[in-house]
C-alpha cells in the first residue's frame, strides 16, 4: 500500500504529540511521589516544555471531565481521541493520492 506523504506526515504528528502526553503523565507521576525533583534544572525544563505543549489539548478536556477520585483521565481521553482521528484520517484520505 503506498501512503501519501501527507498523511504520513499527519499521522507521525499525532504519534509523536500522544508519545508526548504520557511523558507529561509520567513526569507528573514522577514529580509527585519524588522520585524527581522540580529544583533540578533538567526536570523543571522539561515538565514545563511537556506541559507547555499538552496544557491548551488538555484545558478544554478538563472542563468537561472533571477528576475521577483524584485522578486526572484527561490525558487518556486525548489519546483515544487523537487515535480515533488518526483511524477517520486513515479511513477518507483518498486512495488516489
Amino acid at each position: 500500500m503506498h501512503i501519501s506523504p501527507f498523511l504520513w506526515l499527519i499521522l507521525k504528528v499525532i504519534d509523536i504529540y500522544v508519545f508526548l502526553l504520557i511523558a507529561n503523565a509520567i513526569l507528573s507521576w514522577l514529580v509527585a511521589f519524588n522520585v524527581v525533583n522540580t529544583r533540578n534544572q533538567l526536570v523543571y525544563s522539561v515538565g514545563l516544555f511537556l506541559h507547555k505543549i499538552t496544557e491548551p489539548a488538555l484545558r478544554p478536556i478538563r472542563k468537561v471531565i472533571p477528576y475521577i477520585g483524584g485522578i486526572d483521565i484527561s490525558p487518556v481521553v486525548l489519546i483515544l481521541l487523537l487515535f480515533f482521528i488518526q483511524r477517520l484520517v486513515i479511513s477518507y484520505w483518498p486512495m488516489s493520492m
